[in-house]
């Protein structure tokens, strides 16, 4: 039976950009005309997308419209997956961010497996407001039974990390005043900053770093000379980056240039 159209919202290009994705990787190939109908523009604006998107190789033009790629369908691990990777990096990383967390704040937590691990060590901080569009810290924090820590959710649609994005995310954060956000990314480098491969998750970013008054950055050494779809933001918008002793000296050189403070955290397997 085929898939029953969906209405979309007309949205900013990355949006409507990554719904296209997502309904090519659902159908496997679709058409210029009812990718036009479903969100809402003209079918000059979905060959522009679709044209952009085949030269990022996340599509395949044919005539008529776009299909999959075989090779990015699932470009993306799940949560579970990326939380087995550098494990201890990402603990050395995580203790040394939630030591800047001051008790009585008001912070972001955006989804990830680094920031996952800072909100495990948040047990000394007291009277705190977590707003996060993870649900895997949200399980976590309400675990924990702590009448101290109250947790916000922001609503959206889940990727396959587990975090919350999209319009309604984007929305509810912009009704916020955070004193810092805790940020995970895909990747950085130098000439396109810190990276995400969804662009829904990027713009949910975004709104997390307009939102807040400091941002710190948590990315483990792997991240460096990876690069997502789109940026989220550039290196210096961030205020302090935490990495581990495994970043290259000269990433580590380059980030000391461009942010006013980075830290180097030493996993305890290297010890």
């Amino acid at each position: 039976m085929p898939t029953q159209p969906q209405n979309y919202a007309r949205t900013s290009s990355s949006s409507r950009q990554q719904q296209i994705i997502e309904i090519i990787r659902e159908r496997g190939e679709t058409r210029v005309g009812d990718l036009a109908t479903e969100l809402g523009v003209s079918e000059m604006t979905i060959r522009r997308d679709l044209d952009y998107l085949d030269r990022r190789g996340l599509v395949v033009r044919i005539h008529g419209g776009a299909m999959i790629r075989r090779d990015r369908a699932t470009n993306e691990p799940d949560f579970g997956t990326k939380r087995q990777r550098q494990l201890s990096e990402k603990g050395a990383i995580a203790a040394a961010a939630s030591n800047h967390v001051p008790s009585e704040a008001a912070i972001g937590i955006t989804g990830g497996t680094t920031t996952f691990e800072v909100a495990h060590h948040l047990d000394h901080v007291s009277d705190v407001t977590v707003v996060t569009n993870s649900l895997a810290i949200l399980e976590l924090l309400d675990s924990l039974h702590r009448p101290d820590i109250s947790v916000v959710l922001t609503g959206g649609s889940p990727t396959r990390s587990n975090a919350l994005v999209g319009p309604v995310a984007v929305n509810t954060l912009r009704t916020f005043n955070l004193d810092l956000v805790i940020m995970g990314i895909h990747g950085m480098d130098e000439l396109r900053g810190f990276t995400s491969p969804n662009l829904l998750e990027a713009e949910t970013n975004r709104a997390f770093i307009e939102a807040a008054e400091r941002l710190i950055v948590v990315a483990d050494h792997s991240k460096w000379g990876t690069s997502g779809l789109t940026t989220i933001a550039p290196l210096d918008a961030a205020d302090l980056l935490i990495t581990d002793a495994g970043i290259e000296p000269e990433a580590a050189s380059i980030l000391n240039d461009h942010l006013p403070e980075v830290t180097i955290v030493t996993p305890t397997h290297a010890l």
